[in-house]
């Protein structure tokens, strides 16, 4: 499998699984994630998935500023409907992520680890997401401004022809590069940018 080279400069995301540390994989239970990881959970890389990525990467940081995140222990509570726009694809990133899950999520085991009920909807707020620590109830919300980062103006004209199938080979390929070429752009330059990545507290 091989994905753009600027996949692997992205930044990282550690979280501490006490789910997977009780079933022993891993043993620890600390867990890396990876650009790759939610792109191949997504099937596509674009500005939405990298920018999902980057909220939940922030909104950690500023939860566990001395620990590694606890998976399975934040609740998540996302703006806009499940089924509007692009929030579905924001949301299955953020409980790939934290491990949130609504109603179809994991049961536990006796009593414990259980990931029902910690993500929900439709709730009002005037950011994106809000995470909150189950164990403390600090919360951060954070919104992505992806609007600091346009796309390349040449997409405009590019994408119709490449989904119509009238683009050449080489219109393809400019295309792909101007695509991702925005996704670099935001996981390189703009990961810890307070005007791009916006947390409050």
């Amino acid at each position: 499998m091989q994905f753009p080279e600027f996949f692997e400069a992205a930044p990282r995301i550690t979280v501490r699984d006490p789910l997977a540390a009780f079933l022993g994989a891993p043993p620890d239970g600390i867990i890396e994630y990876c650009y790759a990881d939610v792109v191949k959970l997504a099937g596509h890389s674009c500005p939405t998935v990298a920018s999902a990525y980057l909220m939940t990467r922030a909104a950690l940081a500023a939860l566990y500023p001395d620990a590694l995140p606890a998976r399975g222990g934040i609740r998540v509570e996302v703006r806009k409907d499940r089924l509007e726009g692009v929030t579905g694809v924001v949301a299955n990133v953020v409980s790939f992520l934290t491990g949130a899950a609504d109603d179809t999520g994991f049961k536990g085991i006796g009593g414990r680890f259980d990931r029902r009920r910690l993500i929900a909807f439709d709730v009002d707020m005037p950011a994106q997401i809000r995470f909150t620590r189950v164990d403390t109830a600090q919360a951060v919300s954070v919104s992505a401004r992806i609007d600091r980062v346009p796309a390349d103006p040449r997409l405009a004209g590019l994408m119709p022809r490449c989904l119509d199938g009238t683009a050449t080979a080489e219109d393809v390929t400019l295309c792909q590069f101007l695509w991702q070429g925005r996704v670099r752009t935001l996981l390189l330059e703009h990961a810890d940018d307070a005007q791009t990545i916006v947390v409050s507290r």
